[in-house]
């Protein structure tokens, strides 16, 4: 089977797509390399061991023993000419880093290329690795896996819980294959599209000064200690120069990094917080108020992915089921206005 027999480490990036310019001549023809022939067997015991920090681990991972984990490592080593992994820690070395990237990309064009096969018989299956925004996930994922599951039942979604900034590092190194994220994203290699906008909320707890506010500036709430997103991620971001061309800064009580850490602060009167509607579960209750922000933009959430190489016929499904299932159901949370371009 094609998935199963050897393939160079030449023939193999060039099927992921990762030939550089410095590796063509001036007429644009690949220079002469040494052909190094690499086991699929080798990379993913080297995989797995890497992202288990075990032999043991990764052995059980695989659904084999440790000795032929240890083999096939030690021969991928012996073959590539360098230590891959640090015996002491199992912790990849500066070549294991470079390895591992290319690895997770090399096995997930082989699960493509056996996806892709089978969907040609009409029958869609295989793995779909999905990261999402907690407060995004909190309501989208159970409709989403129903949805999948019911129409199609061989696929199989791994949802991973993470910040924005987790999941762009996830999307790069193979980890996710798509990943619902809050925009911008400054990232050549990855492309997004939108998915929905919405509003950013104050949420104050029974007893708070500002509880019966009805609506608020950022200048008032500068007078008061908030529990707000680290700086550097992009919903801070905003806020922050929203405060500056108001002439203030915004006062913390505490930074996380992390939205739904920080909503369920606030939802448990540990104080106020600027969180986004999406932030606030529909059928929630709780002695807090919601209270708009006046003279502050919106966020914006998109689905995005790696731009080199082609989704499997499993991730096509998953991506346009996101898209239907925000489409029909982002406009029961209150504040979320969906911007998803359905597909004909």
């Amino acid at each position: 089977m094609i998935a199963k027999s050897k393939q160079s480490v030449n023939a193999i990036c060039q099927i992921v797509g990762i030939v550089g310019d410095d590796q063509l001549d001036e007429a644009g023809s690949p220079r002469p390399t040494v052909e190094v022939v690499v086991d699929r067997k080798q990379l993913r015991a080297f995989v797995a061991v890497a992202e288990h920090r075990s032999f043991s681990a990764g052995a059980r991972a695989l659904g084999t023993v440790q000795s032929n984990v240890s083999a096939h490592v030690a021969r991928l080593e012996r073959d590539l000419g360098v230590v891959l992994l640090d015996r002491a820690t199992n912790e990849p070395t500066d070549e294991g880093r470079a390895v591992l990237e290319r690895a997770r990309r090399i096995e997930a064009e082989f699960d493509a290329l056996d996806a892709d096969v089978a969907s040609m018989r009409d029958v869609v299956s295989g793995s779909v690795r999905l990261g999402a925004i907690g407060t995004t996930a909190r309501w989208l994922v159970a409709p989403l896996l129903t949805a999948v599951t019911d129409d199609y039942p061989s696929i199989r979604v791994i949802v991973l819980d993470a910040t924005t900034s987790s999941l762009v590092l996830n999307l790069g190194s193979g980890t996710v294959d798509l990943a619902i994220v809050n925009l911008p994203i400054d990232d050549d290699d990855i492309a997004v599209e939108p998915l929905f906008d919405e509003d950013r909320i104050l949420i104050v707890p029974t007893g708070h000064p500002l509880y019966e506010r009805d609506s608020i500036t950022l200048s008032e709430l500068a007078g008061h200690d908030l529990l707000l997103e680290a700086r550097g991620t992009a919903f801070r971001d905003v806020l922050d120069h929203a405060a500056r061309e108001q002439g203030v800064e915004l006062r913390p009580k505490a930074e996380l990094d992390g939205m739904r850490l920080l909503a369920s602060l606030v939802f448990a009167g540990f104080g106020a917080g600027i969180v986004p509607a999406s932030a606030i579960p529909p059928n929630l209750d709780g002695s807090w108020r919601r209270i708009p922000v006046d003279g502050v933009p919106g966020r914006s959430v998109g689905l995005a992915r790696r731009r080199r190489g082609l989704l499997t016929a499993a991730q096509r499904v998953v991506a346009e089921q996101i898209r239907h299932t925000i489409a029909n159901g982002a406009a029961d949370v209150p504040g979320v206005y969906p911007t998803v371009d359905l597909l004909p």
